[in-house]
């Protein structure tokens, strides 16, 4: 059975993205702009104290963003941490203390705390997939249904749920979908097209039948991506899959919620990809509380 990694991405669970001072530094300068109009009404010396805690039970994630912005507006301003990257929260519970400039501290608030809750609202999302398929050997991955610019800080949050990243983008994977298909003229002129050009990347290929399984396997690709099969039709294309000489890694995609993804795990499948965790995410209800010197 073929062992190629997912992707050939090399990231580590807790390695933050190479673009996170980018990312920050845009969110800020979309907020703040030439100056924080508000802020300023305060004196240039006036200190002041924060506390941030979280109104609902969460997977806290985000913690390099939020470090990263109160550095950016002022470098004086200190965070106390009191939970690390990855552990849950409860409601009501405390996170995290700043200290230091009051204009800073509130320039910073609202960038800080919108990394924050997308962060930990993806990552929590991501651990509930994660948990509904406990013991059953398939892994949950994330997908490219992420929101424009904070791909890789959604999809270091996804790891930090416990999920396993699909392909990053465009450039690290090649997945063979319906039109590619038709473009190249089979699924065997389509894998054998993307084995001489890219030679060494995981090639996958999104089927709708059996019959497309079938070919996929033939070609000898490394993934299937069964798209929109029903529970006894991917139960088959297990079993299709089991019998060959040459058998893929399957990935279930489609129609996955999460009343049902503990059943499609247990068909057999080696991946479920839910575009859900990155695009449906909800962001965690967050306070910060200020208190003035």
């Amino acid at each position: 059975m073929h062992d190629r990694p997912f992707t050939r991405t090399a990231v580590l669970i807790n390695a933050t993205p190479a673009d996170l001072p980018a990312q920050v530094e845009r969110a800020l300068a979309e907020d703040i702009g030439p100056q924080d109009l508000t802020a300023g009404l305060i004196p240039a010396d006036k200190l002041g104290r924060a506390r941030v805690v979280t109104r609902e039970q969460a997977i806290i994630c985000g913690r390099p963003w939020v470090d990263e912005t109160f550095r950016r507006v002022d470098p004086r301003i200190r965070a106390e941490w009191r939970i690390q990257e990855g552990e849950t929260a409860k409601p009501d519970q405390l996170l995290f203390e700043l200290a230091g400039p009051a204009r800073g501290l509130l320039s910073g608030e609202r960038t800080a705390l919108n990394f924050l809750q997308l962060l930990s609202a993806t990552a929590t999302a991501a651990a509930v997939y994660v948990k509904a398929v406990e013991g059953t050997g398939c892994r949950i991955l994330d997908t490219r249904k992420t929101i424009p610019g904070l791909r890789t800080a959604q999809k270091y949050a996804t790891r930090v749920g416990g999920a396993q990243n699909h392909r990053m983008g465009l450039y690290d994977a090649i997945l063979i979908k319906e039109n590619h298909i038709m473009a190249a003229g089979s699924i065997a002129a389509a894998v054998g097209a993307a084995k001489r050009g890219a030679a060494g990347v995981s090639i996958e290929v999104e089927v709708e039948s059996l019959d497309e399984l079938r070919q996929a396997i033939e070609a000898k690709a490394d993934i299937a991506m069964l798209d929109e099969f029903s529970m006894d039709d991917m139960r088959t294309a297990v079993a299709m899959n089991k019998g060959a000489s040459n058998p893929l890694k399957l990935e279930a995609s489609g129609g996955v919620e999460l009343k049902n993804v503990r059943e499609i795990a247990l068909t057999g499948v080696d991946y479920i990809s839910i575009g859900a965790i990155t695009k449906h995410v909800r962001a965690v209800d967050l306070s910060m509380r200020f208190e003035w010197a």
